[in-house]
């Protein structure tokens, strides 16, 4: 299997991305599944990259119906050392307008119904989520989002709500009374599940619309998402081949190494056919057999 560099999930608007050079796609099982759709791999800016569909490139998947495992470990499995994140999210603030990009740098979970951890079945490990987004990455994909001419947003909280219902007036008004930034259905499992592959991850938060506190606007919709998406799809493609031309492969991130002191079950006690089939992000720390 040919490995790559930098891992690209697209989400709503975002199915491909134009400017890939010698773009092939690919297929991978997983012990978790199949993804959500065939990776496209290619050359972007001197990189090996694959992109992913999130929802599917017909958008066929609810943010429910996701196989966030097998999207991550399939992203292991090709090798990737930067996993960035694309997705349409709603605004909890005045200042924070539709058009504009957010790099968040915390989460809250509102999901309920969603596997978010590769690990159980006997084998136990807890890895740290105070800060769930790469701080190097968050900053490499902000200063790319600045040159690509984007008014953008560096830090802040993510709601992440379980969907595929948009909140109810309530309910935005609470995460606003919360403090967070913006509202989204996606993107914290991701998050999880990429510390736990030792994979560096951020997201790429672009607002489509202000959910449904604002007195002055019309509750959210998605002709109004997919609209505002559309005219970000030249911004965005732009920010993320910026960043992935600005990412330093060899930079000495911790977040390469999350796992090492996270797993408590001893080697001994591990399931054999669990070390085979978490072989990926493993074999690093035990001997997961052939």
């Amino acid at each position: 299997m040919q490995q790559i560099d930098i891992g690209i999930i697209g989400g709503s608007g975002l199915y491909r991305l134009a400017n890939l050079q010698d773009p092939k796609e690919v297929r991978v099982e997983t012990p978790f599944g199949t993804p959500s759709d065939s990776f496209v791999t290619g050359m972007l800016n001197g990189k090996r990259v694959a992109f992913l569909a999130r929802h599917n490139r017909n958008h066929t998947m609810l943010p429910t119906e996701i196989n966030y495992r097998a999207n991550i470990y399939a992203f292991k499995m090709l090798g990737a050392r930067y996993l960035i994140s694309a997705s349409a999210v709603g605004s909890l603030k005045e200042a924070y307008a539709p058009t504009h990009f957010v790099f968040p740098d915390q989460f809250i979970d509102r999901t309920r119904h969603r596997p978010d951890t590769f690990f159980g079945e006997g084998i136990v490990a807890h890895v740290s989520l105070a800060d769930p987004l790469c701080p190097y990455l968050q900053e490499v994909m902000y200063q790319a989002a600045i040159q690509a001419g984007v008014t953008s947003h560096k830090g802040g909280t993510y709601v992440c709500m379980e969907g595929p219902q948009f909140s109810t007036r309530a309910e935005s008004f609470l995460y606003r009374s919360w403090g967070a930034d913006v509202i989204g259905m996606t993107n914290l499992q991701e998050a999880k599940l990429a510390r736990e592959a030792e994979i560096p991850y951020a997201t790429m938060a672009m607002i489509t619309d202000y959910d449904c506190w604002h007195e002055e606007e019309e509750a959210v919709t998605v002709d109004q998402v997919i609209k505002t998406l559309h005219q970000n799809a030249q911004a965005a493609t732009d920010t993320v081949s910026i960043a992935v031309a600005q990412i330093d492969l060899d930079h000495k991130n911790p977040l390469h190494d999350a796992l090492q002191f996270a797993i408590l079950t001893q080697e001994a006690n591990m399931p054999a056919e669990r070390k085979r089939a978490l072989k990926a992000i493993l074999n690093k720390y035990v001997d997961c057999g052939s």
